[in-house]
């Protein structure tokens, strides 16, 4: 098992998960004490961020709120201007099982990118409906420029190694899955090595859904949209070079 040490940063976007967050920034320190946990608050209006840092993380916080993928650029940025080797994004509302990340950072061995999969055969997770169906047609378009088969391409349990880091510094988008679906098409048109690692999800621990059965129509058009807008934008030179 790759061994966890001060280079790891764990990066928790998080808006308004005041009843969450703290219980996350503590099962991140109990499954990896070494690694340094910082969380975003994506400018929330309640006690998110005094919690954070009440529970022990460093808190960056927002003027106003991004959304996760501006949220998770600036953790980003921090990653590579506080020398941290790797990060791996959380979310807040307890959801992610801390006690998969290092095997999450095992796969960062032969890989740049890691994505905990939610729909790759380990636990009971499930989504219906437009939604679900949005996901699997994603994840197979994704595959394709990925040149690998991934299940679970909107999942914001992810690892990033040095050459992630690098690329998503400057060029993760803060649109709408920015985070996801957009982040693994830049991924892979940098030349970036992904590969996913099936994870078990829990229920949500507090907060708001960010999906309501009613939203899901319009889940699939913005989720489509997102993939078609990370096709058209350019490459950068830092991609390239990579």
């Amino acid at each position: 098992m790759r061994p966890v040490d001060r280079s790891v940063l764990v990066v928790i976007p998080a808006l308004n998960e005041e009843d969450s967050v703290a219980d996350v920034v503590r099962d991140v320190n109990r499954a990896i004490p070494l690694a340094q946990c910082l969380v975003v608050d994506d400018g929330s209006s309640d006690q998110t961020g005094l919690r954070a840092h009440a529970a022990g993380a460093i808190v960056l916080t927002l003027p106003y709120n991004l959304g996760v993928g501006g949220a998770m650029r600036a953790g980003f940025r921090f990653a590579r201007n506080h020398d941290f080797s790797v990060v791996v994004q959380v979310d807040a509302d307890g959801q992610h099982d801390a006690s998969a990340i290092p095997t999450l950072l095992d796969g960062l061995t032969d890989s740049d990118l890691v994505i905990g999969a939610r729909f790759a055969g380990v636990g009971s997770y499930s989504v219906k409906g437009p939604r679900r169906w949005a996901m699997r047609l994603l994840a197979v378009v994704v595959s394709r420029v990925a040149n690998t088969r991934l299940t679970d391409v909107t999942s914001g349990f992810k690892a990033a190694g040095p050459r992630s880091i690098e690329v998503f510094a400057d060029n993760l988008p803060a649109e709408y899955l920015g985070d996801t679906v957009e982040a693994l098409v830049i991924a892979a048109r940098s030349g970036l090595r992904i590969q996913q690692i099936p994870v078990e999800m829990r229920v949500r621990q507090g907060g708001e859904p960010s999906h309501h059965p009613v939203k899901a129509a319009v889940y699939l058009v913005r989720a489509c949209a997102a993939f078609a807008l990370a096709m058209m934008r350019p490459r950068s030179g830092k991609d390239i070079a990579l």
